[in-house]
């Protein structure tokens, strides 16, 4: 097939490797100013939020939990909006009694003495340029999913981080949750025999991303923003508030559910099985059951093929119907499965071989059949992490821990870091060009990039 791909650890292993190299090397990125700010074990980090909605909001929140014991603090707040700086830099009075500097445009802030990472939660298209101009200002970088809804951005963003010594972490937080490191523990050992698929079903029942009566459009005025800079490299179009704020509803600024809940689902599916980017991919739905405002649609449904691991991964959302979430790890000696969405903590093992005529029987009911001894709980000892529950909080103070302890230890191999980025990034692009393209899209390894027919053919 003339395919040349290495595995996860290796991979990583190898880049982590090149990444020290460059830092301790006289890379022109690495300047005197930037040593000087590497942080001691008991250096206080100075944290500012660019992008000031209401992801940030979780940010904030996160840095909250974590602010003593890591020795946190916050010292700017930075959007184009005049409404959302001021808010935030009031939240953040409130939150930790620090009156923060406020900054319209990012390059200020980035200017700022004594900064030292910012966490970005911006819209879905703007991310990598964003990430690229904090690394190579010499910040470290927290930056939400997806990296980015287009392959060019995605390699500009990973370029950039690579050449630039700096920290990063993805902001797929479930990669640094105790329970989701169990589920990946059992899938490597063995336990399933070999596993050949893994569906994930991830559904809602409103109107997800637009609400007609939003207030931020009523309150938005061009005058208080700059729509231009807003756009950033987007071709133009006069100024439209919907767009401005339910960007994730409007195809040229996100993929939807691809850019936002298959970003997490196949960010877990890498981070279970050690694969990096599907080798094919389709996909259907539509706007069935939200015939509004909205490009993206509301029901949607992939699947990729990971050929060297033998896998097919499916993906679902239906937003409106939100019965029965789950996902589901087959092997041919077990099954892994989550009773509820995205970040559900209440895992079950299940035994293929059960001595039952047909298999596992789910009206037996997965607790009563841990009764009887026919499933197992999955549980995380050290954490006293017990079953549950279903619906687990987006501000994850583990997966900001991580970020802050590798940025002491001047590690760039954080749990979400760029290369994870960069795979999952690439699958949500995948799926969202074989739904809008309606056909069968295939990755070329090594060349980098989407291609209507299999590598080598």
């Amino acid at each position: 097939m003339g395919k040349t791909k290495l595995s996860r650890r290796s991979f990583l292993g190898r880049t982590a490797a090149g990444m020290a190299g460059a830092v301790m090397s006289a890379d022109p990125g690495f300047t005197a100013l930037s040593y000087n700010r590497i942080i001691g074990a008991n250096d206080r980090i100075n944290i500012g939020f660019l992008g000031c909605g209401a992801r940030s909001s979780g940010h904030q929140n996160m840095v909250k939990m974590s602010e003593k014991e890591k020795n946190l603090g916050v010292v700017a707040v930075c959007d184009i909006w005049t409404l959302n700086r001021e808010k935030a830099a009031a939240a953040c009075r409130k939150l930790f009694n620090a009156n923060v500097k406020q900054f319209k445009y990012s390059e200020e802030m980035l200017m700022m003495p004594g900064l030292d990472a910012v966490m970005i939660a911006t819209g879905d298209f703007q991310h990598a340029r964003l990430l690229a101009e904090v690394v190579k200002a010499g910040k470290d970088c927290y930056v939400e999913k997806p990296l980015s809804t287009d392959v060019e951005d995605a390699k500009l963003a990973r370029s950039a981080v690579l050449s630039s010594g700096q920290v990063v972490q993805m902001g797929s937080q479930w990669v640094s949750d105790p329970m989701q490191i169990r589920i990946r523990e059992i899938v490597r050992s063995g336990k399933l025999g070999q596993i050949t698929k893994i569906e994930q079903v991830w559904n809602d029942n409103n109107h997800r991303w637009h609400d007609p009566d939003d207030p931020d459009v009523a309150a938005l005025r061009e005058e208080d923003t700059d729509w231009k800079r807003w756009l950033l490299g987007k071709p133009y179009v006069p100024f439209d508030p919907w767009k401005y704020f339910e960007f994730r509803v409007f195809r040229d600024y996100s993929g939807g559910i691809t850019s936002q809940w298959m970003s997490h689902g196949s960010g877990l599916v890498h981070f279970y099985t050690g694969t990096t980017i599907p080798d094919s991919m389709v996909a259907n739905g539509g706007i069935f059951g939200w015939p509004d405002i909205r490009q993206n649609p509301d029901t949607f449904q992939a699947l990729a093929t990971y050929d060297d691991a033998g896998l097919l991964y499916s993906y679902s959302s239906s937003y409106a119907n939100k019965f029965g979430d789950y996902t589901c790890i087959r092997g041919k000696d077990g099954t892994l499965f989550a009773h509820g969405g995205e970040g559900s903590a209440s895992w079950f093992y299940i035994p293929e071989h059960l001595d039952l005529p047909g298999g596992f029987d789910f009206y037996d009911g997965l607790r009563e059949a841990v009764k009887k001894g026919k499933a197992e709980v999955i549980t995380v000892k050290e954490y006293g992490m017990k079953p549950g529950p279903v619906s687990v909080s987006d501000d994850s103070k583990y997966h900001l821990d991580n970020w802050v302890d590798c940025m002491r230890a001047r590690n760039p191999e954080t749990n979400g870091n760029i290369h994870t980025g960069y795979w999952n990034a690439i699958a949500s692009v995948m799926a969202t060009y074989a739904y809008r393209r309606g056909k069968k899209l295939y990755w070329d390894h090594e060349r980098e990039e989407i291609t209507d027919h299999p590598a080598g053919k």
